[in-house]
């Protein structure tokens, strides 16, 4: 234990008795401070009291976004950031149009891509409105609470779109846009003669031998096929009802793949139960990585492996024709 040092300095009190003692105790003032703004905060509320007074209450079905000049008579409807141009704010499905796509689902039996193309909304789009209105109905079912003035609040702040029975109606977006493939990120240079009639299966062939052509890989294939009947002189009837009768098929083979997935894996995976969890394991091989260590089913292929198709030294002409 270190020697202590001894106290030399008198206390408060020895100093009291040996000489005036003006104060004890320290003091404190109760004044309440006074905030202190910054210029920027100054400016800004200057600002919302003065010109920007208008954007404190906003009118319901509409945007209440910032304009650029002042001096512009132009209301700024979809840029939320007057100095970001390139960003605009898409509208959104109304209630009532979530509700008309839930009822031509689960009441009326249609089909999502029947429904997709008929509305013009993303199929992907119209699945998740038929799974969180199944969700909503069944909330209401068991009397659970829901934010609707919320929902309220936020939908009349933003720009919507809605659907009316017995109309035509104008689409929501595009359905039948081309996501970019992976396989299409390299960097090909492939030979052809200038005679050779060089169509997008040729060029999906190119890219991998199992790639599908863009009309293959489109949400709505059967969309193109109704066009090119409807061109050689098939009624618009007809070649709608013909659609329809390929979307229901291609639903069901797609619903009969997935049931099959589903039983493939539960017939390779072990269940444990707990009383808290459910352990599942799968007999995985940590060899089959494939020729280059990009196989699907090999263990964490998810995160991928680095194109040498821009490096020095890489052959990017392919050394052999078909």
């Amino acid at each position: 234990m270190p020697p202590r040092i001894p106290n030399t300095f008198p206390s408060i009190a020895d100093r009291c008795l040996s000489q005036p003692c003006l104060q004890s105790k320290a003091s404190f003032s109760t004044t309440a401070s006074r905030p202190r703004f910054t210029k920027s905060r100054r400016i800004f509320r200057n600002w919302i009291n003065g010109p920007g007074s208008v954007y404190r209450k906003h009118t319901p079905g509409e945007t209440n976004y910032l304009q650029k000049r002042r001096d512009t008579s132009d209301r700024n409807v979809d840029k939320p950031f007057p100095l970001n141009h390139q960003f605009k704010s898409e509208s959104v499905l109304d209630d009532r149009a979530r509700e008309m796509i839930w009822e031509k689902v689960m009441r009326d039996g249609e089909t999502v891509k029947a429904v997709s193309a008929e509305l013009g909304v993303d199929i992907r789009r119209v699945a998740a409105v038929v799974r969180l209105k199944e969700v909503e109905k069944d909330w209401v079912a068991k009397g659970k609470r829901l934010a609707k003035p919320y929902a309220k609040a936020v939908l009349s702040m933003l720009p919507t779109h809605t659907f009316r029975t017995g109309q035509q109606n104008v689409p929501f977006e595009p359905i039948n846009e081309l996501h970019v493939h992976p396989y299409t990120m390299k960097q090909i240079f492939w030979p052809t003669s200038e005679s050779r009639h060089f169509t997008r299966a040729d060029a999906a062939k190119a890219f991998h031998t199992k790639m599908l052509s863009a009309d293959e890989r489109v949400p709505h294939p059967e969309l193109i096929q109704m066009e090119k009947e409807i061109l050689q002189g098939r009624p618009l009837w007809d070649a709608s009802e013909r659609f329809k009768q390929a979307a229901m098929e291609s639903e069901r083979k797609a619903a009969d793949k997935e049931l099959a997935k589903a039983a493939r894996d539960e017939k390779h995976t072990t269940r444990v139960n707990t009383k808290r969890f459910e352990f599942r394991f799968k007999q995985i091989n940590s060899e089959n990585v494939g020729p280059k260590g990009r196989a699907r089913d090999a263990v964490g292929w998810r995160y991928g492996a680095p194109y040498y198709d821009r490096s020095k030294g890489e052959i990017k002409i392919p050394t052999s024709v078909p």
